[in-house]
């Protein structure tokens, strides 16, 4: 019987299951940003490495400030890398993903009211230390009893250590809780790894996902709309 839930946020609340490097580079091209995929591709893994490194995001930040600056050191690496870039079509990106961003969330925002209604709901993300900020900002805060957040707690996805710590949040066993992630390789495999129960939303992810030919998730979802039936019929 399921007795808590476990959610990842970026990718999975915020776009419904589309990967963030896809977002942006839809957004790089449609802003027509000179640049191809696969340099994007390197500059993408550049910009969330050096968020991740370093405190360029403060908790005070909201989402679309997050944006901005990683979009600023994507076109940092860009340009290092040969290529001349508008700076100026850095808050145009950032606009329109923070557009995605907020149109999703109000999307998944009566799923989550439904589901906190009938059980506690614990976040697990890799994030940059702010997620608390951008949660309130989208008015979400308070469907989650905890927040267990990579900047924070010193650990990050794949690592199941952070699924761990958000089962331990729970207060329930493994097997009483399940998590929900868009990610195979930082969601769905670590998660299972705790004893936890997991539920793909498998849409659009990035290379990291190409590796599941086999899915070891409980069950697959197309929209985070179906997030509640699927946890009814997993018992």
């Amino acid at each position: 019987m399921i007795k808590g839930i476990l959610f990842d946020y970026g990718g999975t609340i915020d776009t419904n299951g589309l990967h963030w490097a896809n977002v942006l580079w839809d957004a790089y091209v449609h802003n027509q940003v000179k640049v191809d995929k696969e340099a994007f591709a390197s500059a993408y893994k550049f910009g969330e490495r050096a968020l991740a490194i370093h405190p360029i995001i403060q908790p005070h930040h909201v989402f679309y400030d997050v944006l901005f600056l990683k979009v600023e050191q994507q076109f940092g690496y860009l340009k290092e890398n040969g290529y001349e870039l508008d700076s100026q079509a850095i808050e145009a990106i950032a606009r329109e993903c923070d557009r995605v961003a907020r149109t999703s969330v109000e999307k998944a925002a009566p799923e989550l009211a439904k589901l906190a209604a009938g059980y506690p709901l614990v976040m697990v993300s890799n994030f940059y230390g702010n997620l608390n900020s951008v949660l309130k900002e989208f008015g979400i805060a308070h469907y989650f009893q905890s927040v267990v957040e990579s900047a924070v707690v010193g650990v990050r996805k794949p690592d199941p250590a952070i699924w761990q710590l958000g089962v331990e949040a729970q207060g329930f066993l493994p097997h009483e809780c399940v998590a929900v992630g868009d990610s195979y390789s930082k969601d769905i495999l670590p998660a299972k790894a705790t004893g936890a129960k997991a539920i793909w939303l498998n849409v659009a992810g990035f290379e990291d996902d190409a590796e599941a030919q086999v899915s070891v998730a409980d069950a697959e979802i197309t929209d985070f709309a179906q997030v509640a039936d699927t946890i009814k019929n997993l018992g």
